[in-house]
């Protein structure tokens, strides 16, 4: 998958795509429909697919101080639009020059005159163009007038209703990961580098990797069963394992992450990209008061990696 980022600048061999277009968080059932028409636009007319979406996400230009929202970083979305076949992505600087676009600008300018694109998707709540003046009746007539065709996507509903990325954070900050994956077709994963610790963990006989969530919306603080991928470096592969994630209140930890246990594991994973996928979430976030409070902590931890490891194995 190729990824370029400034739309007046494209190379004629990555032109004429057929496009999905949205902020794709999560890369959700729903956002895999919109991909899934693109893909069999392109198949009809020998068009290589497409996705267009924008980084920093809209909602982080035009409200800055809100609490983390994404379910992905930029990172993570591209890794996991590159596993369902997207070979083009289009991820454009989102800033108020482009926000200031009118939807026939955006249209004439970054659609045709900018990508070429033969065909576009979106859904049926697709809004573009400065103050989101234009929907998908507006861009179905753009299409006719300026030569490139529309599909627009019916919306997707779950067992719980519709398919929305705002359903799988309230979802995660429940506490219910299983529900979160079935909106998402896939476990909800928190991606990046193993950053260096206090090394608590190693001292407790449970080393740990850990991961910053800055800019992550927060799953519900507690430790949880997970499957951890690691990407890169001589021990890339599969595990199993357990995580904390939340502020360590034991050890009055002031900035959240994501510290995992891999079981079974030895080597040193500092420095590698890895992704951890939330499977169950096993109880919240506790402190352990006494003399024998490392004790306790021990047989805690005990017991969570042994309910985690029977969660995993009949995965």
């Amino acid at each position: 998958m190729r990824i370029l980022r400034d739309f007046e600048h494209i190379p004629d061999t990555d032109r004429g795509a057929s496009a999905a277009i949205g902020n794709f968080d999560g890369v959700h059932l729903g956002h895999q429909a919109v991909i899934d028409l693109a893909r069999m636009a392109g198949a009809e007319i020998g068009a290589p697919l497409g996705v267009l979406t924008f980084e920093p996400h809209p909602r982080e230009v035009f409200a800055p101080d809100a609490p983390p929202f994404r379910l992905t970083g930029s990172e993570a979305r591209a890794h996991r639009l590159e596993k369902i076949g997207v070979e083009l992505l289009y991820e454009l600087n989102f800033d108020r020059a482009l926000a200031e676009l009118s939807p026939e600008a955006f249209a004439r300018r970054v659609i045709v005159e900018g990508l070429g694109l033969r065909h576009v998707v979106v859904g049926a709540d697709f809004h573009f163009g400065k103050g989101r003046a234009g929907d998908t009746g507006t861009l179905r007539a753009f299409g006719s007038e300026m030569g490139f065709g529309v599909t627009v996507a019916e919306l997707v509903a779950g067992e719980t209703g519709r398919v929305s990325s705002t359903a799988i954070r309230e979802a995660l900050s429940e506490g219910r990961p299983r529900e979160a994956a079935a909106m998402l077709g896939h476990w909800h994963r928190m991606d990046g580098p193993v950053e260096h610790g206090e090394k608590r963990g190693r001292d407790l006989g449970y080393p740990t990797a850990n991961l910053s969530i800055e800019g992550l919306h927060r799953p519900k603080f507690g430790v949880y069963a997970v499957f951890v991928d690691v990407l890169s470096g001589p021990h890339k592969g599969t595990y199993r394992g357990a995580a904390s994630l939340g502020l360590r209140p034991q050890f009055d930890g002031e900035v959240p992450n994501l510290e995992t246990f891999l079981f079974d594991f030895q080597g040193d994973l500092y420095g590698t990209h890895i992704s951890v996928a939330l499977v169950e979430y096993l109880r919240p976030e506790m402190t352990f008061d006494g003399a024998d409070w490392r004790a306790q902590l021990i047989a805690q931890m005990d017991a969570d990696c042994a309910r985690a490891r029977d969660i995993l194995a009949v995965e």
